[in-house]
């Protein structure tokens, strides 16, 4: 799928989807971890069926993973949070919609078969946060995800070297050095075009101007700080379960246990924000240690196989969230190339529980795999 979306998409847009923060080391780290797990199966076990389903903040699901909110994502695919969401509800698992989607909220529940969940940022102001809250609660969004990771954008320096900053302004002048990688991908652009051409955010409704402008994307999140105080108000208007989505230690998670909420993503943002932070498979037996069962814990970040879903999961995750692996599979061809991503996943996952000897993903545990 990372091939075929390579060969598709411009390279600025391929890269946004690759790429992560400053080195990327922590892009990298993610994904290796995983090869430093090893697994202790049970053999001469018969697992004619495997049950795959858990829970998403008390929401049912069918898979033990769910589709990671990725921002723009309408610049992979026309329609791409729609695509996305209408795949994942088919396979029976929940989608997760960015604040910075290219597609109203209430289209993209209306796609989805499966739940819908929304995940937050506070840009513009608490009003405009407010009414983004009710509209989502009102269409049917079954729990909201709120990022904690993001005070100001990391430093991608691939956006940088593919001219985004430029891209976006619309200049011509400092556009023309960056506008070949268009014209190599003329289906690609044709079909971008067709949807529209550069995006707005029609889920941030700002007072004086309507839709939020792509262009100004980074300097919102530069003042769209929150803080732990802000949960008090959040759950004032959000009548639902809250996922904290950020965490990267066991004092935060614990915090995220004070502030009443149902849920929490061990995260580094994919390594798209902070680098050089440990990978979050290394952190989440800290933050399962630190929170007991008082709170489910997910994770995302390096997940590429199902076998590392097994992998999280022994080490204590009740879920995960897959991020890259499906925005790969938006770029190479929408709603087909998400439902791959999704069957290979789950398709992979069977195979390495019935290897392992184990029938059931609440019954994976440390047993299933070596010391580390």
């Amino acid at each position: 799928m990372r091939l075929a979306a390579r060969r598709r998409v411009p390279r600025v847009v391929f890269d946004y989807i690759d790429g992560g923060a400053d080195g990327e080391m922590t892009l990298r780290a993610n994904a290796r971890a995983f090869e430093e797990v090893t697994f202790r199966p049970r053999c001469a076990v018969s697992t004619p069926e495997c049950d795959l389903r858990t829970t998403i903040a008390g929401v049912p699901v069918s898979l033990p993973f769910v589709l990671a909110p990725i921002g723009s994502s309408r610049m992979f695919f026309p329609r791409g949070e729609e695509e996305a969401a209408r795949a994942a509800g088919a396979a029976g698992t929940g989608y997760i919609l960015s604040t910075f989607s290219g597609c109203r909220l209430e289209d993209v529940k209306s796609a989805t078969t499966g739940p819908a969940f929304l995940q937050l940022y506070l840009v513009g102001n608490r009003d405009v946060s407010t009414a983004m809250m009710e509209r989502a609660q009102k269409a049917g969004y079954s729990a909201l995800f709120v990022t904690i990771d993001t005070a100001v954008a990391g430093l991608r320096e691939r956006d940088f070297r593919n001219g985004s900053k430029e891209l976006v302004l619309k200049k011509l002048w400092p556009m023309l050095p960056f506008l070949p990688q268009f014209l190599v991908k003329p289906r690609w652009l044709w079909r971008f075009l067709q949807d529209g051409g550069m995006m707005k955010f029609p889920n941030i409704l700002l007072p004086d101007s309507g839709p939020m402008l792509y262009a100004d994307v980074t300097a919102a999140l530069e003042k769209s700080v929150i803080t732990w105080k802000d949960f008090s108000w959040i759950r004032d208007v959000w009548r639902g379960p809250i996922v904290v989505k950020g965490v990267h230690t066991a004092d935060d998670a614990r915090k995220a246990v004070d502030v009443g909420a149902q849920a929490l993503v061990v995260s580094n943002h994919g390594g798209r924000q902070l680098d050089s932070v440990e990978a979050t498979l290394r952190v989440l037996p800290e933050v399962v240690a630190a929170v007991g069962d008082r709170i489910e814990v997910l994770m995302d970040g390096g997940i590429r196989r199902g076998s590392d879903i097994v992998k999280a999961m022994c080490l204590g995750a009740h879920a995960v969230l897959i991020g890259r692996a499906y925005a790969y599979g938006l770029a190479a061809g929408g709603h087909i190339g998400v439902a791959r991503t999704i069957d290979i996943l789950r398709t992979d996952l069977i195979r390495t529980m019935k290897l392992l000897g184990c029938g059931s993903v609440a019954q994976l545990n440390r047993e299933f795999i070596g010391e580390r």
